[in-house]
């Protein structure tokens, strides 16, 4: 559609600079058969010489216009949203320029540790070569060039803060180790998830000051309700898409970490999940795509909970265009609600020193939406990640189509609903 509007408006530029300059030939033609009838030879020498002035001035005014259509960009529907910085600012709205004016790629990965008194953390220290140490070339090259790469974020990045009491883990990292996100090619991080709050109110503040200093959209925590809950949106390629998140996890009436109220800083919540299907609703009405990040389900086994099966339908219903889930550790099914997709745990992916499978998941949009959904498997060991070939790679495929009846997941990894 972009490219027909510009062949058309280029078509009547094209059009303007030939009338004008048939007009203007037309006029030194014609005055000069009316300087010629009077036949004074000096009067048609001024006569012509001033008709070729006009004429040169109107071939320069063409050019101009030509010019002035060379250069100038299609008009975008979020133009005018982008040009008001200071509402963008308010609304959380982030311009991103696309490798491929044609499609936009969003890659997701699931949970990421960077606590200097864990094992992922010693082994990068020790290695001394940052995240280039820890994740292999061929998994950074697909999140680095992705248009928006997400992760989740999970732990505090502070010096400060108590660890909560009788919690068997608590996460905590240097607020210098959020540089480890750009590195990776970060784009936005979800905060929604059950460490976020290990260190207490003061370390979660301390946790969003780090991140906006560094540049870092985030989702699903905040100074209070009204930040937590907000979503954040990228126009990429004059799309519009959502993203929120928000957790299920701890599912207690007084969990440890603390949901954000009207007056305090926490998580976004979802054990009721009507608060998160209003928000979905809200950004459906004002977006072209909605992703929503959920920390949900049962750690260590791919069997799905009933909370998750129940809480897909409705967030689908809700109009989220796809969900994408973690928390359970190990990677879990890919299924569909309507013509919605799920994938309900995209695993560990820097977290731990066990040895276990897990992935990226590579989401295309194009001009008309949804275009693929693709699963790309990888290895945590040895407190890094690579990705797989070959027998090891159809491997971790074979597993993933045996736990997920309702598609089809194709030698590439692409996704496919069935029937």
């Amino acid at each position: 559609m972009i490219e027909k509007r510009r062949r058309k408006r280029h078509g009547s530029h094209i059009f303007l600079i030939t009338l004008i300059l048939t007009i203007a030939l037309g006029s030194v033609v014609l005055g000069c058969s009316m300087i010629w009838s009077v036949g004074s030879p000096q009067l048609v020498a001024v006569k012509l010489e001033s008709q070729l002035a006009n004429l040169v001035e109107d071939v320069q005014a063409a050019e101009s216009v030509l010019a002035s259509a060379q250069s100038a960009k299609p008009v975008g529907k979020y133009d005018a949203l982008l040009a008001d910085e200071a509402l963008c600012r308010q609304q959380n709205i982030y311009a991103k320029t696309a490798a491929s004016p044609n499609e936009t790629t969003i890659v997701f990965a699931g949970d990421i540790l960077f606590d200097d008194h864990y094992a992922v953390k010693v082994k990068m220290n020790q290695r001394g070569r940052g995240i280039e140490g820890s994740i292999s070339q061929e998994m950074l090259d697909v999140m680095r060039s992705a248009d928006i790469f997400m992760v989740n974020n999970e732990f505090p990045y502070s010096d400060r803060g108590t660890p909560t009491e009788n919690k068997k883990f608590t996460f905590r990292a240097k607020p210098e180790y959020a540089s480890y996100l750009l590195d990776m090619g970060a784009d936005i991080v979800s905060l929604a998830n059950n460490h976020a709050y290990d260190y207490g109110k003061t370390a979660l503040l301390d946790t969003l000051d780090t991140l906006n200093g560094i540049g870092m959209p985030y989702v699903g925590a905040g100074r209070n309700l009204e930040e937590a809950i907000q979503p954040v949106y990228f126009i990429v390629n004059d799309q519009k898409i959502a993203f929120v998140a928000a957790t299920q996890i701890e599912r207690t009436e007084n969990p440890d970490t603390k949901e954000a109220t009207q007056n305090s800083p926490g998580v976004f919540r979802c054990w009721n999940v009507d608060k998160l299907l209003e928000v979905v609703a809200n950004a459906k009405q004002v977006s072209d795509y909605v992703i929503v990040y959920i920390h949900w389900g049962t750690e260590a086994t791919d069997q799905l909970d009933w909370a998750q099966k129940d809480q897909a339908v409705k967030i689908s219903n809700a109009g989220a265009d796809l969900i994408i889930g973690d928390h359970p550790h190990v990677l879990q099914q890919f299924g569909y609600c309507e013509d919605t997709p799920v994938m309900y745990s995209l695993g560990n992916f820097l977290f731990n020193s066990k040895a276990q499978d897990t992935c990226l998941v590579k989401l295309t949009l194009d001009a008309n939406g949804f275009k693929s959904l693709q699963f790309i498997p990888g290895r945590q060991q040895d407190c890094s990640v690579t990705m797989l070939h070959g027998t090891e790679k159809e491997r971790v495929l074979s597993y993933m189509r045996k736990i997920s009846p309702d598609v089809t997941i194709d030698g590439d990894g692409f996704v496919t609903k069935k029937g």
